[in-house]
């Protein structure tokens, strides 16, 4: 029953606040009750909700279980482990190159 009322209410306010605001700022069409269900939905699926719930990452089981897995590597799986992350990233994993990292310990 809340959980209805609750995406009732979603759907009005962001309903509302698309037709207040973005027809003046973008020029854009005004939108139906059902076309901001829509939308809700659409912001589900893409950001992954809003709020509630659990979130894995962030959890402290989470963190723990990797920091045991870090513990456990070798140097050269470390590395290898770093590698993998840094061309998944595009070399913008971690804060600096290690080029940056000698520097910044040599002063």
């Amino acid at each position: 029953m809340f959980g209805t009322i609750a995406i009732l209410a979603f759907g009005f306010i962001t309903m509302s606040l698309w037709n207040a605001l973005l027809p003046a700022i973008l020029g854009v069409k005004a939108i139906t009750f059902l076309q901001a269900l829509g939308i809700l939905l659409l912001s589900k699926i893409l950001f992954g909700g809003f709020g509630g719930g659990r979130r894995w990452r962030g959890s402290p089981a989470w963190k723990e279980k990797m920091k045991q897995r870090w513990d456990k590597m070798t140097p050269e799986e470390r590395e290898k482990f770093k590698a993998e992350w840094k061309n998944r990233c595009g070399g913008r994993w971690g804060r600096f190159d290690r080029k940056d990292e000698e520097t910044m310990t040599a002063d």
